[in-house]
């Protein structure tokens, strides 16, 4: 028999891969161009032609040694130097190589964290909406995930519902901007009201409460936004980073944790997290891909391409009668449905060869998410079908 745990797990399993391996038989059945999967955030942007030639150029100059041999647990030096360098350049930080703890991905960072501060029993905060793996991610070390509930005119963090649920059992709070799943970016006035009522709510508690910024997507938003960088507001955030992304890499799992000296306990903090690296079957990131980092520090994906499909499908939308917030990062949209119970509206799509993801996976029920990294050909030809969706759900 498997674990108690494992059991519940399995049975909580991702409705998102679910969707997606959904939709390869409906794309098997009746032709890829004829299925419309906006169930997966998968970029279809190439990577920047940097990577590849950072690739060659490693694997052609570089010792061996170097590119295949263990390192720190917590990565090269130089390339944690190079990281932490960008980052100083970009955000006027102060950061050291030893702040930076190179990951396997975003996940494998949010893990170590997780590994490296919780207790079991002790509380974690996210707001909802939220990537419904972070559930996962606390469960892991017997943590307790407490939802905050959404605030659906803004999809602004709930900062009012969020102060209620603090107490001295809280260990961490999850921040994730821009967001998965609304695509909204948490403006500097909810960072500063944040930081206030954490700075407020560690004084009455006589306890460190850690701000743990998720930030995939940072290099996508769009109309000329700023993404503020957390570190600046809080002095206890920790931040988890992935190149999956930014560098349309998801399949290279590369990423870094920044843990910056301000923090409470950070030298512990650092020490525990390069163990927690090793102990959890890491080891290390991946070597290769840590030197191919290094060299594409300034690469970036094509967000222009992104923010055509954003214009596209969020008009279209709009246009069939469909009500979305607008999306200021990321790529998708999260769509209020027309139905009460969104998960039949998903069902309802499948008819048209629609394959959405329902908001509850979320902890927003009555919503649902459209991945719109995909291509351009595709978004433009399911419009008609959301047309007619609309029409059978009384929209148009």
């Amino acid at each position: 028999m498997i674990s108690r745990k494992m059991t519940e797990m399995t049975k909580n399993s991702s409705a998102i891969r679910a969707m997606f391996e959904e939709g390869k038989k409906m794309a098997a059945q009746y032709g890829e161009k004829n299925v419309y999967d906006f169930s997966l955030g998968n970029p279809n942007v190439p990577a920047p032609a940097q990577v590849k030639e950072a690739i060659e150029a490693i694997i052609r100059e570089e010792d061996p040694l170097m590119v295949h041999g263990y390192m720190s647990n917590s990565g090269y030096e130089d390339v944690r130097e190079a990281v932490a360098a960008s980052l100083n350049s970009r955000f006027a930080t102060n950061f050291t190589g030893e702040n930076i703890l190179m990951t396997v991905g975003a996940a494998g960072g949010l893990n170590v964290i997780f590994k490296t501060l919780l207790n079991p029993g002790e509380e974690v905060l996210v707001f909802a909406p939220y990537f419904g793996e972070y559930r996962a991610y606390v469960s892991n070390y017997d943590g307790v995930l407490k939802e905050v509930p959404a605030d659906t005119e803004t999809f602004q963090p709930n900062l009012k519902a969020f102060e209620t649920l603090l107490g001295p059992n809280t260990k961490a709070v999850i921040v994730n901007s821009p967001n998965n799943p609304t695509g909204v970016v948490y403006s500097e006035q909810t960072i500063l009201a944040l930081a206030e009522i954490l700075n407020r709510k560690q004084e009455e508690f006589g306890s460190s409460i850690y701000l743990v910024s998720d930030e995939p997507y940072r290099e996508l938003a769009y109309d000329g936004v700023e993404v503020p960088y957390l570190t600046k507001y809080y002095k206890n955030t920790i931040v988890g980073y992935s190149y999956s992304k930014s560098l349309s890499l998801p399949g290279e799992r590369i990423g870094y944790l920044v843990i910056p000296d301000e923090a409470d306990d950070s030298a512990a903090i650092i020490n525990a997290a390069n163990v927690a690296n090793r102990i959890l079957g890491y080891v290390n990131a991946p070597s290769l891909f840590q030197r191919v980092i290094a060299r594409c520090l300034d690469a970036k994906a094509d967000v222009a391409y992104y923010d055509r499909n954003r214009r596209t499908l969020y008009e279209g939308l709009k246009q069939c009668g469909f009500s979305c917030i607008r999306p200021q990062g990321a790529f998708y949209l999260f769509v209020k449905s027309p139905l009460e119970d969104e998960k039949a509206f998903c069902e309802l799509a499948k008819k048209y060869h629609l394959l959405l993801v329902p908001g509850s996976s979320f902890a927003c029920p009555g919503y649902v998410r459209l991945a719109y990294c995909i291509s351009y050909e595709t978004i433009v030809r399911s419009l008609p079908e959301f047309a007619r969706l609309a029409k059978e759900c009384g929209q148009i």
